[in-house]
């Protein structure tokens, strides 16, 4: 039989067609030929027949029998799709954060950034749910929202987003919490646990959600400043922050900032103008991870404020000025750093491309790839400029949670003012609507956009601080903020956890490279 097939397949093509048309002449060849090509053209036919079948039941009568497919029907679950992905992004970087923190702290604080990382996070869900949505997010005054506590009596989706209300929540859950784990930052080694739960309360209960809702809310004041009727009516510009360089970064920024004043600096700390330094991070591999993590989670807090995946251009400029800002940032920061320590600083490039993220959060919309480039390259060198200040201040903050976002938080804010391009106005859940574009003083939109964000800059700067540092000495008093002198001696993860983060983590001599000092 091989053999026979062998030698057909060796028969050239004219050898075939004689071949063919001996056997045509054969009876017995034109009936088996007969019944292949009947068999087939039966089957071609049966096939059709099924497809038939199913396309008029599953398809044509339904569509017969409904109305027309609206647009939001497939719109609406879409954009809620894609918000829920941005959210799910967000809430991973609650992992950059921890090994952030967890690694530029001291080995035996670790445990506590762990904890307070992890507890704060479940509970800002809690308090979120409860209150904190419904003073940011409902409807009320220019203040504070009164609706939807609990959750109840929600509906299908937010406001003109078209997305799911609880799609909505959870990617703004999201968001504060990333507000709250910011606090904790620069005030590693020396809280107690219980003053964490306490000031986290009053941040995530209240804090963060109220003063969000004058930028955020539908009614807030400086989301509708300019407005006939509104704050400020003659200014004829609303202020301006797509996700977050003021709302969350400034916010958490400034709360990091008075815990770190109230709490002093941590035992043993000698600050450089005292002839000290830093307290040295434990893992910087740990820590330059947590950064990266936090990079890549920004692709959700950024992107994803557009709430729209109809805005597919949007989405796209946004992804590409967050990345060339913390790019532009952390190269900056890095090089700024080498003419003052003539060192290639592995902490300060990574808090640069952070510094970047945070200042591109609030313009990432309205500005171009050129201009993020500038703008976070002037982040990187404003936060190696902040924290050698916080050192000359002697304020203590173990992992420049104050520069990094409080102060480049600030400036990302102020940015739009001079690098907003003229051209985009506002995303949408079935398209972007330029018809009312932002421009910038670099761009000849005059000092109207600047001087808006500057007004909702100061105005949510100075009132998180004032309010911040009432809460932090508040919490003070009830001695629960910093832990005794003889635990925090002890070691704060042993006295307040009962454990090690490195029970059987030993360095030996040998390990330990020549240029290593012992006090270390």
């Amino acid at each position: 039989m091989s053999q026979t097939v062998n030698q057909a397949v060796r028969l050239s093509f004219p050898q075939k067609i004689s071949r063919l048309g001996e056997r045509l002449h054969e009876a017995q060849w034109r009936r088996y030929g007969m019944v292949m090509l009947v068999g087939k053209v039966l089957g071609v036919a049966a096939v059709m027949l099924v497809a038939t079948f199913i396309t008029e039941l599953c398809f044509t009568n339904v569509l017969a029998a409904d109305s027309p497919v609206k647009a939001a029907d497939i719109v609406n679950p879409v954009n809620t799709m894609w918000t829920l992905v941005a959210a799910f992004l967000v809430f991973g970087m609650q992992v950059g954060f921890t090994m952030l923190e967890a690694g530029f702290c001291r080995s035996r604080e670790t445990v506590n950034v762990l904890m307070e990382c992890i507890v704060d996070t479940c509970l800002c869900g809690l308090l979120f749910y409860a209150i904190g949505f419904a003073f940011m997010f409902s409807h009320g005054n220019g203040f504070i929202g009164y609706h939807w506590f609990f959750l109840k009596d929600i509906p299908a989706t937010y406001e003109s987003t078209g997305v799911s209300f609880l799609a909505f929540w959870i990617f703004q859950f999201a968001f504060a919490d990333t507000c709250s784990t910011i606090t904790s930052g620069a005030m590693i080694g020396r809280t107690g646990f219980v003053g964490d739960l306490l000031y986290s309360l009053g941040v995530s209960g209240f804090i963060y959600p109220i003063i969000g809702h004058w930028a955020w809310g539908p009614d807030g004041f400086l989301a509708t400043m300019g407005a006939t009727g509104g704050f400020l009516p003659t200014l004829g510009q609303s202020f301006h922050d797509f996700a977050g360089s003021t709302v969350v970064h400034t916010i958490g920024g400034m709360v990091a900032l008075a815990g770190a004043i109230v709490l002093g600096p941590r035992l043993g700390r000698k600050f450089k103008r005292d002839g000290g330094g830093p307290m040295l991070p434990h893992d910087l591999t740990i820590a330059a991870s947590g950064g990266l993590l936090l990079w890549f989670g920004w692709y959700g807090f950024n992107p994803g404020s557009t709430l729209s995946a109809m805005d597919f251009e949007g989405i796209g400029r946004v992804s590409a000025n967050t990345t060339l800002a913390a790019c532009a940032a952390g190269l900056t920061a890095m090089t700024f750093a080498y003419f003052m320590s003539k060192k290639w600083d592995i902490s300060f490039t990574v808090n640069g491309f952070l510094a970047g993220l945070v200042a591109i959060t609030c313009p990432c919309y309205w500005v171009s790839p050129t201009g993020s480039i500038i703008l976070g390259g002037v982040a990187g060198i404003i936060v190696v400029l902040g924290v050698e200040l916080l050192e000359w201040l002697r304020i203590d903050d173990p992992i420049g949670a104050v520069p990094v976002h409080g102060m480049c938080g600030i400036w990302g804010t102020l940015s739009l003012g001079f690098f907003a391009v003229g051209k985009y106005g506002a995303t949408g859940p079935l398209a972007p609507d330029n018809s009312a574009p932002l421009r910038g003083l670099f761009y000849g939109g005059g000092l109207t956009l600047l001087k808006a964000q500057f007004i909702g800059s100061a105005i949510i700067t100075v009132s998180t601080f004032a309010v911040a540092m009432l809460l932090m000495w508040v919490v003070n008093l009830t001695g629960t903020l910093r832990v005794s002198k003889e635990g925090e001696l002890y070691g704060i993860d042993l006295h307040e956890h009962g454990i090690s983060a490195y029970p059987e983590y030993v360095i030996t001599a040998l390990g330990s490279p020549s240029g290593m000092t012992d006090g270390r």
